[in-house]
């Protein structure tokens, strides 16, 4: 397991939290499973959040003292030193930073030793990234001064979404999508020029796991394709082997 860290940025939060001067929240993400830490990164960011992850305590101590994190989801088991000492050492260093951590299905004595040792919430493997997502919504609701970001717009090239209205236009002129269609557009507008697995587009858009049906994801993204690109320069590209990518047209 890769036991440095990483920082990946990202603008803003078109809609969703950011903090009250507009800039984005920050996130740490602790755990030695570099595909769980790239996936929880990947919904982390399409909130439109900063995210920073670590594959072991000390990298983690040392990812929470440079970036500052106004959350921090914590694997109660890593390979040097455990998510509650973590815990105990941020504390100790003044970092009052909320703590969402991840703990085995059936370790409750891990649960309970989390909250007692200041945690302030957990969850459980295996578990959604929906639920993470929301209840790391609810802890930096309450810790953190936040606002909700005023432009529900999101724009790539010529093409714009609204996403209160659910509107979406390819230049100027409206694009009629159905609800999937639009929750798959919106992931891959969150994330332009970012080469998107079909095991990340099924867990983001469709909430499946690896054992998702691939074909899913190829059916929609030609249905888009018909209404986004047909007659234009197209945006949607496939990358063999990878997955698909958002580009703005030249």
């Amino acid at each position: 397991m890769n036991a440095g860290s990483t920082a990946t940025s990202a603008p803003a939060a078109r809609s969703g939290l950011v903090h009250a001067d507009g800039s984005a929240i920050r996130v740490l993400v602790v755990d030695d499973e570099s595909t769980l830490t790239d996936l929880l990164s990947m919904a982390l960011r399409y909130e439109g959040w900063q995210v920073r992850t670590a594959g072991d305590g000390q990298g983690a101590l040392r990812a929470a003292r440079d970036f500052r994190p106004d959350a921090v989801v914590l694997d109660v088991m890593l390979p040097d030193i455990d998510g509650l000492s973590v815990l105990r050492r941020l504390r100790a260093e003044g970092q009052d930073v909320p703590v969402l951590f991840l703990t085995a299905k059936d370790a409750v004595e891990d649960r309970v030793a989390g909250l007692t040792a200041g945690g302030d919430d957990y969850v459980t493997k295996p578990f959604s990234l929906e639920e993470v997502v929301a209840r790391l919504r609810g802890l930096i609701r309450r810790t953190t001064a936040v606002a909700s970001s005023p432009d529900p717009q999101l724009v790539v090239g010529d093409l714009v979404m609204d996403e209160d209205s659910h509107e979406v236009w390819r230049g100027g002129r409206a694009v009629e999508l159905t609800a999937t269609e639009f929750e798959l557009l919106r992931f891959f507008m969150r994330n332009p020029r970012r080469v998107l697995s079909k095991a990340q587009i099924l867990d983001r858009v469709w909430n499946y796991d690896f054992g998702g049906q691939a074909n899913i994801v190829e059916l929609y993204v030609s249905y888009l394709r018909k209404k986004i690109d047909a007659g234009r320069e197209p945006m949607i590209h496939t990358m063999r082997g990878a997955g698909y990518v958002l580009k703005p047209t030249s």
